[in-house]
C-alpha cells in the first residue's frame, strides 16, 4: 500500500481548498446591487398597492419616503427590517405625518393585494405601510430604476428570492435622498431621516 507523506498530503489539501474557493467564486450569486455614484435613482412607475388601487411615483411627494424592496415570504431580514422601520416611525413624535414606508415586493408571483395587505397587518411593521406589487415587467422597471438586485432562487412553492437590502430615503419632492443601510440601528436611522428633514442629507 502506497503512503503519502505529510508534505505530500498538505500540499493535495491545499490544491483542494484552492479548487473549492475557485468553484465558490465561479457559481456564488450575483452580489447585491449597489446604486453607482452619479446614477439617477428613483424615476416613473405605475404599481399596484394593498387595498387593489393603482398608484404611480406621485405616490412619493408629499412626504419622506423609506423605500424598502423585499417579500412576504423573506424568513429574517425583510420582517426584521420593517420592525426596526416601524420602531423608528413611532420614535419621530409629531413628525410622523411627514414620513411613510413604502415596501415594494420582489416576488409579485405570490405578493398578490391581499397577501401584502395581511403581511403588512404586522403590529410591530411601520404603521400605516404601503405595500406595492405589480406584473413582473413593472417590478423589473422599478427594481431596476433604484439599481435593486432579485433573483428567484428554487422551484415549487417553496421558493425564495435573494435580494440586495437597501432603504432608499427620498424627499417630499420623490426625488432621492440617500441610501441608509438595513441593518443600522434604530437611534442611527431616525438620526439619518430627521437630519435630511432638517436639510442635511441622511447620508452626509
Amino acid at each position: 500500500m502506497r503512503v503519502i507523506s505529510l508534505r505530500t498530503g498538505a500540499w493535495i489539501a491545499v490544491g483542494v481548498a484552492a479548487i473549492a474557493l475557485a468553484a465558490f467564486i465561479v457559481f456564488r450569486p450575483a452580489p447585491p446591487a449597489r446604486p453607482a455614484a452619479g446614477v439617477p435613482i428613483g424615476g416613473a412607475f405605475q404599481l399596484t398597492d394593498q387595498t387593489g388601487g393603482g398608484v404611480n411615483q406621485g405616490l412619493l411627494q408629499g412626504k419622506w419616503s423609506a423605500v424598502y424592496f423585499g417579500y412576504t415570504y423573506c424568513p429574517d431580514e425583510c420582517p426584521t427590517t420593517l420592525q426596526m422601520l416601524g420602531t423608528v416611525e413611532r420614535s419621530l413624535g409629531a413628525r410622523r405625518k411627514d414620513f411613510q414606508v413604502v415596501f415594494v415586493t420582489v416576488d409579485p408571483e405570490r405578493d398578490t393585494p391581499r397577501q401584502l395587505k395581511l403581511y403588512l397587518s404586522n403590529a410591530v411593521f411601520p404603521p400605516g405601510a404601503i405595500g406595492l406589487t405589480g406584473t413582473p415587467a413593472q417590478i423589473a422597471k422599478i427594481a431596476d430604476a433604484y439599481g435593486v438586485y432579485y433573483q428567484k432562487e428554487g422551484t415549487g412553492a417553496g421558493y425564495s428570492v435573494n435580494h440586495s437590502s437597501a432603504i432608499y430615503l427620498m424627499n417630499p419632492s420623490g426625488r432621492f435622498d440617500s441610501v441608509i443601510a438595513a441593518d443600522s440601528s434604530p437611534a442611527d436611522v431616525r438620526a439619518a431621516i430627521l437630519k435630511a428633514m432638517d436639510g442635511g442629507a441622511a447620508g452626509a
